[in-house]
């Protein structure tokens, strides 16, 4: 196999490597990629000398580098070991490092890369303790990694967003969100929050569940969410059967809501008009909207554990819109 070396320079190659320091440099270049002070340390040799050296193994193609702001990594170069007279030499430096007990060394450097964060996290265990109340200011960073887990992600519709707290997790999950809410002034707290998450993929509307003729524009998406709205409508039934419609064909329809309970003061002092449904309930509107795939699932408390309707019980309704048109499709 030809190797990195033209022909008409092999000399060069053979001269590089009649140093016995360079031999040692190859050898830990190809057991792990270092830093040049690393090497520096492993080998006993000032920083310079051995960026000298490694920058004579660099010019013949034998080792490459890599950058990590002030500190600069070198690490044996694949093609490299395809040459006979390179094979040679990592046998001869490796030999040379046994010998001298730089690879007994090599464990112990590895062990001290990670001491500073070892260090910065022990330190941290108390603010870490604080800041299990609430969530990390950089939630939005995880969910956009997550966001590569949702199949259909184009489009999320969410109905009665209030002052867009679900917003701060859907703009980092869908590639448009389109928010709705009758109280404009509502609205406007959740563009405040948006502007402060820097979110720019969201279109506030402002629109009725209730009047279905306010939400005929919308085009149709992946994901439809309406979040403890359901309970409000004078109709439920009619509700779902307007939020179905919203919902592309195969797409899904999430309605998070109460269960069935008996806590008259709902009514009063958070203007309930039904006090939750109970599962079969709430299967049976979704059917009746021409869903499909329903399933109802209970939320565990701790999920909700503040605000003035922390003590009842909440359910998802998941579901689907059949991708072939039925009678019992909406209309």
């Amino acid at each position: 196999m030809q190797g990195v070396i033209e022909s008409d320079k092999r000399w060069e190659l053979y001269k590089v490597l009649g140093e016995p320091l360079r031999l040692r440099l190859l050898a830990l270049a190809a057991h792990e990629e270092f830093s040049i002070g690393e090497l520096s340390e492993l080998l006993g040799e000032s920083q310079s000398n051995v960026s000298r050296h490694a920058a004579a193994l660099r010019k013949l193609g034998m080792l490459g580098e890599r950058r990590q702001g002030t500190r600069v990594f070198v690490r044996l170069l694949p093609a490299a070991s395809h040459d006979a007279v390179i094979r040679d030499a990592l046998e001869a430096g490796r030999t040379l490092c046994a010998n001298d007990g730089v690879f007994e060394r090599v464990p112990e450097l590895i062990r001290r890369r990670d001491a500073a964060a070892r260090e910065f996290f022990a330190k941290s265990k108390d603010k870490a303790d604080a800041d299990l109340v609430g969530y990390p200011a950089e939630l939005p960073a995880y969910l956009a990694m997550l966001s590569g887990l949702i199949p259909a992600r184009e489009l999320a519709i969410e109905v009665g967003t209030g002052d867009g707290r679900l917003l701060e997790v859907l703009a980092p999950l869908f590639r448009r969100v389109i928010a709705l809410d009758r109280e404009k002034s509502r609205l406007e707290l959740a563009g405040l929050r948006l502007a402060r998450r820097g979110h720019t993929n969201v279109e506030l509307v402002c629109a009725d569940l209730n009047e279905a003729a306010s939400l005929e524009d919308l085009p149709e998406a992946d994901v439809v969410i309406a979040s403890r709205v359901v309970h409000h409508a004078p109709q439920p039934v009619e509700a779902l059967r307007a939020l179905a419609r919203c919902v592309r064909p195969g797409g899904s329809l999430l309605v998070l809501d109460y269960e069935a309970h008996d806590d008259e003061s709902m009514r009063e002092e958070q203007a309930d008009l039904w006090l939750g449904f109970g599962p079969a309930e709430l299967q049976a509107h979704a059917t009746a909207a021409g869903l499909s795939e329903v399933r109802v699932t209970r939320v565990p408390q701790p999920f909700h554990p503040s605000g003035p309707d922390a003590h009842l019980h909440w359910h998802v309704l998941s579901a689907r819109r059949p991708t072939q048109t039925s009678s019992s499709t909406p209309d």
